[in-house]
């Protein structure tokens, strides 16, 4: 079950959920209304993403009424906040320096993006208190060498947590990416992360 929070505090340009970032959207849910929801459907693992979940503070009593109902717990968030809390794993999305928009697409948003989207000291403290994933959107081959230049600063990060997923909501599109980034990936000796909600059900809300 998927837990979508709505708000965001960057503004990717390539973001495939802009209802939950660039014009937000949504009702207010309480933790007892998503606990009850999340006990109707009877799911087991519960992912919680957004918009960035870590801007709510109402998140951190949530996560500890899922663990006491022994639900597995995804947080999937950009690594520039943190709150303490219980999951079983800690999703990381860094944010590349070519995330940011356009100044005609974002506005003022361009510089809040860029002068957030980098929080060393939250990625340290995330990694080093969860289990994590760092999962890299990846555009054009030269992002590769940001992805290096960024674990440069994180010697912790074993190969084996990094994911490299391809930029797009186009099957044909995902498909050119991944005949080149596919094989960088075992090169490297980084997880290849394939969009299968975009081959299964294109870029439609609630997959």
């Amino acid at each position: 079950m998927f837990v979508r929070a709505s708000g965001c505090n960057l503004r990717c340009w390539f973001c495939d959920t802009p209802y939950a970032s660039w014009k937000p959207e949504g009702e207010d849910w309480s933790v007892d209304e998503i606990v009850a929801e999340v006990q109707k459907l009877d799911a087991d693992h519960i992912v919680i993403t957004g918009g960035e979940p870590m801007l709510f503070a109402e998140l951190v009593p949530l996560c500890h009424r899922l663990k006491e109902l022994r639900k597995h717990i995804t947080i999937e968030t950009a690594g520039t906040l943190y709150l303490p809390l219980p999951c079983d794993l800690m999703s990381i999305s860094p944010k590349l320096a070519g995330s940011a928009p356009s100044v005609e697409q974002g506005g003022r948003w361009r510089e809040r993006h860029e002068q957030s989207r980098h929080v060393p000291d939250v990625i340290r403290r995330l990694t080093e208190e969860h289990d994590y994933q760092l999962k890299f959107v990846i555009n054009q081959p030269s992002d590769l060498e940001s992805v290096e230049h960024y674990l440069d600063e994180f010697p912790h990060v074993a190969d084996e947590n990094v994911w490299l997923m391809p930029q797009g909501t186009d099957q044909k599109q995902l498909e050119a990416t991944a005949a080149w980034l596919e094989p960088q990936c075992r090169l490297r000796g980084w997880n290849y992360c394939p969009r299968k909600h975009i081959e299964w059900f294109g870029a439609t809300r609630g997959t």
